[in-house]
């Protein structure tokens, strides 16, 4: 990982942007993984790719979010401008427009039942979107949209109920995944997000407001912006966000899927008792008593 700092920014903005080189750069707290974030004045965003692997999310979303913002009732991340390599640093990348709102949490949201519809509409509309030259998931995307079967995905889930042993329901886990690997999505690709959480979700005034952080966006199957379901809502708002989406059994047993992979190996990756370990055994409990 490269080390990203307020100098950097600084430096980058004085020689490629000079407008804007009196503007304060300050950290974005929780300012991500694959990019690293920073306020420019009150009004922007610089976000640089943290490794090579992500570099590719910045000509994506440069190329795609105009195209998407015009057909969704939300805002989304607006790129304004798009910054080159130079000596200091190899990547390309990127000035936004600041998104106003909170980043959601189970505490700022007034009615769960409506975050719930109201994040099922926003994910139907961006699935309604013409998907012509759209890019399919893939290696730039972690194979969101892509089948289960494809990649380390069943590699890792299967290993990592053999790691977890009596820790887990081995049987109703097996069930789960062996079901969610059985169908895959026969229509035509449909724009998906790839990463639909909390991060990645804003609120204003308790509702959802805004979705940023497109960089893993894809066409491609849908499940995988499911998986929230599990990760997030409670049993009534669950049913709501996915009736709200409107799709059918085998995606939602493909989220499943989705969910589980991701919160058994993150309890095997992550040998401490971090939150994240904390909530991925939550969402282990939740989708093996269902």
């Amino acid at each position: 990982m490269l080390n990203i700092t307020v100098d950097l920014v600084q430096s980058l903005i004085k020689e490629q942007f000079p407008e804007w080189s009196i503007l304060e750069i300050k950290p974005v707290k929780n300012g991500g993984h694959d990019n690293r974030t920073f306020h420019l004045g009150e009004n922007m965003s610089v976000r640089l790719p943290s490794a090579e692997g992500y570099v590719s999310q910045v000509e994506k979303e440069h190329k795609w979010l105009p195209v998407l913002s015009k057909h969704l009732s939300l805002p989304i991340s607006k790129p304004l401008a798009k910054g080159k390599p130079n000596k200091d640093y190899p990547y390309p990348w990127s000035i936004y427009k600041w998104v106003e709102g909170e980043t959601v949490t189970h505490e700022n949201i007034v009615d769960m039942n409506q975050f719930a519809k109201d994040l099922g509409k926003f994910l139907a509309e961006l699935q309604s979107i013409d998907t012509s030259e759209g890019p399919l998931g893939g290696l730039h995307n972690y194979y969101r949209g892509c089948p289960l079967t494809e990649f380390k995905f069943n590699e890792w889930t299967l290993s990592a109920i053999d790691t977890l042993g009596n820790l887990v329901d081995r049987k109703k886990c097996l069930k789960i995944w062996n079901r969610a690997i059985s169908t895959e999505w026969m229509k035509e690709p449909v724009w998906i997000h790839g990463d639909v959480a909390p991060g990645n979700l804003l609120v204003t005034n308790g509702r959802l407001s805004a979705v940023i952080d497109f960089g893993v966006m894809a066409v491609g199957d849908p499940a995988a912006d499911l998986a929230m379901a599990w990760t997030f809502f409670d049993e009534k708002s669950r049913d709501i966000f996915l009736n709200s989406i409107g799709l059918d059994k085998d995606t939602e047993d493909r989220a499943r899927g989705w969910a589980l992979w991701k919160a058994l190996t993150t309890c095997v990756w992550d040998s401490k008792e971090s939150e994240a370990v904390k909530q991925a055994k939550k969402v282990i409990d939740i989708l093996t008593n269902e």
